[in-house]
């Protein structure tokens, strides 16, 4: 499976082909950092400094790859899907080596990351439905299966659509 980047990813990771590798590199790292702990706007503006770049093109840059290494562990692609993902990018073929590297150190860190940022969605440990109900001070537990309970509402909403015919309208305003 390969992934599609938007126009502009691509432009953000263009910033990334006139750079050293060791920087690609360091870029990487960072990225995997704000993944764990978030960003942290005075490491863009110290790289910035040291590169002689807009702190934005610096955050582009970096925002791209980890965008670039978080889908790509998401969906868990292989090394030559990988490769042909980062192709379309046109950067020479050390730069996508780097890439690759960066790519199948940290994916499963970063898969464990994503992992732990899903919140825990409800779920049924199973169908048996139970209602508790206080009538003066006594307490009644009924169960039932799924498909009674299911009958029940059924009733109960046929018996409230029939307080709403003309005829049981009649007859509730005679008794008020």
């Amino acid at each position: 499976m390969l992934l599609v980047l938007s126009e502009e990813h691509k432009e953000h990771l263009g910033f990334l082909s006139g750079v050293d590798p060791a920087v690609v590199g360091e870029f990487g790292r960072i990225a995997v950092e704000f993944l764990k702990k978030g960003s942290n706007p005075k490491i863009f503006e110290g790289a910035a400094r040291k590169l002689n770049a807009p702190p934005e093109s610096i955050q582009h840059a970096v925002e791209g790859l980890m965008f670039l290494l978080t889908e790509s562990s998401k969906l868990m692609i292989s090394e030559v899907d990988f490769q042909d993902s980062v192709l379309v990018l046109g950067f020479s073929e050390e730069l996508n080596a780097l890439l690759l590297q960066l790519y199948l150190e940290n994916r499963k860190e970063i898969r464990m990351v994503l992992c732990s940022l899903v919140p825990a969605l409800p779920h049924y440990h199973n169908l048996e439905w139970r209602l508790d109900v206080q009538l003066e001070d006594q307490v009644h537990i009924l169960q039932t299966d799924p498909a009674t309970l299911i009958h029940l509402v059924e009733e109960l909403e046929r018996a409230l659509n029939q307080l709403k015919n003309s005829h049981c309208r009649r007859i509730l305003r005679h008794l008020n």
